[in-house]
Order: C-alpha cells, then structure tokens, then sequence
C-alpha cells in the first residue's frame, strides 16, 4: 500500500461487551461492525457484519473468555474480509472512555501515564472506566506498533463554567475527592450539536443548541457557539433527566432516609437509584415502546411513569433556554429522541410561548436522516438528529493521529494531548 492509512478502529468496551467499527475516514465511511456479547460466559456471541462487498451477517456461538480473546475473535472476522488488523492502512484504534476527569479536554493518544490516569479515575466511574482499560489494554497489546487514542464522554463538558460545574458543598471536600458536575454522553452531544448546526446552514460557533440525548440512559446539554455551557448528567451518570433504570434527579435526603428507616446499605440505595429506578421503577417497563403501548391500552402506571419522564425533560429544557437566553434548535437524540414521536410532542408542548413548536405530520415520520420537525413559522427549530458517537470517535482520533503526523511527530507519547492544564 501507499500513501497515508486511513482506517480507524472504534471500540466500545463495556464490562461484558465488545462494540466495534472500522471507518475509512477518506469518506466516513464504515467498512464492518460488530458485537461481541456475555465475554466470560458459556453463551458468549459475537455477531459481524461486513459493509462492503457481497458477505453477509455472520454469527459465533461459544464461549469467550475474556476480552483479549474477543478482540483476536474480532480481529479473525475483520482479516476474513480483508480488513485484519495487521493491515497498513490502519491508522489508528479509537477508543470510548468514559470517564476523563478534568485532565482530559480532548483526544489523547494513550501511553502508560494516561493509562494509570484513567485507572485513577476508577472511583468516579466504577461501572465504565474498568472496562474500558481492558479493552485498551487488549488492543495494546494485539497493535503495540499503533497509536491508541482514548476519547473521552466527559471532554465535550469540561468548557462548562465553574457555576454549572460545581455544586454548592465545602469547597476543600469537593477538591479533595474530585467532586463535581462532568456529564457524560459527550462524544453524542459533541456530534449532535454541530450537525444540527449544519441543518440549520450555519457553523457551530453561530447557534445556540439544546440537545436531548434519549436512550435508555438519558441528558440533556446547553450548548453555545459550539461548547457546551451545562449538562444535566454530573458526578456519575445518575444525576439529571429520568433514564430507563436510573432516578435522575432526587432530593440527596432520599439517601438518609433509606439508611436510617429502611436500613438499606449504600450499596442497597446504589442498586436502586441505578438499577430499579427511572421508567422502570415506575411502571416496570424501561423499554419506551412498550411503555406507550401500555399507555394507549389504559395503564395508569405506564401513564404516570411517561408523564414524570415528560415533565422532567420539559423542566430541562425550559431550564437550558433560560441558560442560554437565545435558542436556535432543539435537538432530539438516541434510540428514544429520534424514534418516540410522543415523546418528542409531549415534551414540546405547551411551550409556544418560547418559540418552540411540533408540526405533527413531520413528526410522525421516521427517517434515519437529520430533520426538522417544527412548522416553518416556529422561532426555534426542533430537530430530530441521529446521533453518531462511532463516527464522531473516528474523526477525533483521526484527526489526532493525522496532525501529528502531518507535523512529522512520532506515534506515542510525543502523539499526547489533552493532558495540559490540568487543575485536578
């Protein structure tokens, strides 16, 4: 081969998980996807999907140790299509980190400090940050030779101001244990922000942006100019709208008083904020499509656990204009977001006054393409806008490791940014 590598390999490494995608970023373009589920069980399945040429879907079934064994299992799949990872078009491995702290404001190529610096941040992120160093450690390993690039959640968040970002605690308690508002998903507000920019013809310095991103996880961003002002996710992802398990916000009592008259542990009280809470703890159901079948069936409790959901996104949104003062778009997002026309209805409603509107026909289409959703005459845009945090992960590392290399720096350390500033 010659010329310049291209491709990038993105990896989502969750505790018992292996996402993947290689992208060639000449046109964004992806060449396979897959998944690797239940690594360290007996029913272990790693679904692979070539996008170019005629092969189709293909499945393993079996046990998968470990994530070192589900990378090389991947890395068979991608050279069956001629796309092993071994090739010389390769030009980096991007991989999802969920937790950076304030050290890490942008992409940063990975060398043994930045790893013993996410390990670090372990206590703020315990679900995330462990596997994602393992997934780190395996590719390391697998492609010593390569730049590993970590792209942080929290990156897109750290321009927020200290009066977002902090909460109204002892000051040397909250340095001491590094405690303060980081948002997460910011990978997918980062995207999302700026393409709906573009749908609006302008750059992303020009507008000011609310961004719903709506999964079974769920939080909401202010964005101005580009950079983000707040975010409703903060010291873990369990702060802000109602998720699918989670609480989102709670009076911080609610703990107390769990311990001293229901004598739950803290790990008791953890397990419910995180696990049986949110839509779930409502209604039963975290899955919304179920939810709205139920609702339009006459359950009462599905209806309660969709008109707390609501309220709450209502109450976000009307906080983040009141943030932002000037609002150009409303941005819907994630598997939510871009396909629960009520909630995107419900959610809009009864806020006319803003300039902020529902047109129900064009609502009530499904599209894998960005688009508006408000009548031509709203003063504010609502959009429904597919996220795309593999894409954006690609950009980001290849952007890194490309600059670099245009500037004739060498891979690794010398590759590092993101990590100045710092004031952890």
């Amino acid at each position: 081969m010659t010329g310049t590598p291209t491709r990038v390999l993105v990896l989502n490494s969750g505790s018992s998980s292996l996402k993947y995608q290689l992208l060639d970023m000449r046109d964004d373009s992806r060449l396979a996807q897959g998944l690797v589920e239940r690594i360290g069980e007996e029913t272990s399945r790693l679904a692979h999907t070539p996008l170019r040429g005629d092969g189709g879907k293909r499945e393993r079934n079996g046990p998968v140790s470990d994530h070192s064994a589900a990378l090389k299992a991947v890395a068979e799949e991608l050279a069956a299509d001629g796309l092993g990872l071994d090739s010389p078009e390769l030009a980096a491995i991007g991989h999802r980190v969920v937790h950076g702290g304030l050290r890490f404001t942008e992409p940063t190529v990975i060398d043994g400090e930045v790893l013993a610096e996410i390990e670090r941040l372990v206590p703020v992120a315990p679900l995330h940050n462990p596997a994602n160093l393992v997934g780190i450690r395996t590719a390391m390993a697998l492609r010593p030779d390569l730049p590993q690039v970590a792209v942080f959640d929290t990156a897109f968040h750290t321009t927020m101001p200290e009066s977002a970002a902090r909460y109204a605690i002892d000051v040397e308690t909250a340095d001491a244990h590094r405690i303060r508002r980081y948002g997460f998903h910011g990978t997918s507000h980062a995207y999302v922000s700026r393409e709906t920019a573009r749908l609006l013809g302008k750059e992303p310095e020009e507008v000011n942006v609310i961004v719903l991103h709506l999964g079974n996880g769920a939080s909401a961003s202010a964005v101005r100019g580009g950079r983000c002002v707040d975010t409703s996710m903060g010291l873990t992802p369990l702060e802000g709208l109602v998720m699918g398990t989670r609480s989102g916000d709670i009076d911080p009592a609610v703990t107390f008083h769990l311990r001293r008259v229901a004598g739950m542990s803290a790990d008791e009280i953890d397990v419910l904020l995180n696990k049986r809470s949110g839509l779930v703890g409502l209604c039963g159901d975290n899955d919304m499509r179920e939810i709205r079948r139920r609702v339009d069936e006459g359950d009462e409790r599905a209806a309660l656990a969709f008109d707390v959901y609501v309220h709450r996104l209502k109450k976000y949104i009307g906080a983040y204009y009141a943030v932002l003062g000037r609002v150009d778009a409303v941005a819907f997002t994630a598997g939510v977001g871009e396909n629960a026309a009520p909630v995107r209805q419900a959610a809009i409603a009864g806020l006319e006054e803003l300039g902020l509107a529902v047109d129900a026909g064009l609502n009530a289409v499904r599209s894998d393409e960005a688009r508006f959703i408000s009548p031509e005459y709203a003063r504010v845009a609502v959009a429904v806008v597919p996220t795309d945090e593999e894409l954006e992960i690609a950009r980001q590392s290849y952007a890194l490791v490309r600059g670099a290399r245009g500037q004739d720096a060498p891979a690794g350390d010398a590759l590092v940014r993101g990590a100045e500033g710092s004031n952890e």
